[in-house]
């Protein structure tokens, strides 16, 4: 089987939807900050999914079933085991290829940015899962495209799964708290100028890890089209931050490790391999008083 790019066109898709080593997975997630503040409401995906989806496409439940429900922080990594049974059950693992969309759901906002599918495919990959790609401008750009839609939901048999966890793709709380002092490694906070600075908010707790850098995971594509910016304009955008050096370790980190994996993504199709994502994020960093918080701009 070919290696495929980190990121596929809705033509390249749409070309190979009948491919028996395809599997298309929607990972969408609704989420809405209230205006009052606080954490954010979040929905699964799986209804839209039943009223249509990309044909051929299964539904992953990130809220319900791939993230750990017992853990006190939301999002974070299931045990291997039950993300390996989920995943398995929808047909994926050996032998075959994957394409993962969304739909790009934070309500309210225009981002345009593929981050709860680049969540699945940075699980995945961690866990140990191989080719896989996300489509660019998710089910939003195929839409407005004319392109079908389907309500039928596709059962595969189970797949055999063979992959080893790739450890240096997660970070820990502990790992950021060295890398803070390591010119070696370059902290990516992935949330807005707003919230990097910690202007946003009267919080005390807001703000970034001493030592970040700021890149938006909202930068990189066309909030209308969709389309992802070309190579030379995302370089730029990380051009400032030294997280292009390929002899450094980046660690990217957001709110709860969603848009993280975005930038981490992004970072990869740019040639960088060395990036781990901080699966805790702000949501971790906040809630310990002993970890620093920097609430200022650079």
């Amino acid at each position: 089987m070919k290696e495929f790019p980190l990121i596929v066109t809705t033509d390249w898709l749409a070309e190979h939807l009948d491919d028996p080593q395809l599997r298309i997975v929607d990972a969408t997630v609704f989420m809405k900050f209230p205006e009052a503040g606080g954490p954010p409401e979040v929905e699964s995906g799986k209804a839209s999914y039943g009223k249509g989806h990309i044909p051929g496409a299964v539904y992953a439940d990130i809220v319900g079933e791939l993230s750990d429900t017992d853990s006190a922080l939301p999002f974070t990594v299931p045990p291997r085991e039950t993300f390996v049974e989920k995943l398995t059950a929808l047909g994926i693992g050996d032998g075959v290829y994957t394409v993962i969309y969304d739909q790009n759901a934070l309500v309210g906002e225009s981002v345009a940015a593929s981050y709860w599918a680049s969540r699945l495919a940075w699980q995945m990959r961690y866990e140990g899962f191989g080719q896989i790609a996300i489509l660019e401008g998710g089910l939003q750009k195929w839409l407005a495209e004319d392109r079908d839609l389907s309500t039928d939901v596709p059962a595969f048999p189970k797949a055999d799964f063979t992959g080893q966890r790739q450890e240096n793709m997660l970070a820990t709380k502990e790992d950021v708290q060295k890398a803070i002092d390591d010119e070696q490694t370059v902290l990516i906070n992935s949330l807005s100028p707003e919230e990097f600075a910690g202007t946003q908010t009267d919080d005390p707790r807001s703000g970034h890890i001493p030592g970040s850098e700021n890149v938006f995971f909202g930068l990189h594509a066309d909030e209308q089209t969709k389309a992802l910016y070309d190579d030379d304009k995302l370089r730029a955008l990380f051009e400032h931050t030294g997280a292009l050096d390929p002899d450094k370790k980046v660690i990217t980190y957001c709110g709860g490790g969603i848009a993280a994996t975005w930038n981490a993504l992004i970072l990869n199709k740019l040639g960088q391999p060395n990036v781990a994502v901080y699966d805790g994020s702000m949501n971790e960093w906040a809630s310990d008083p002993s970890c620093p918080i920097v609430k200022s701009t650079k």
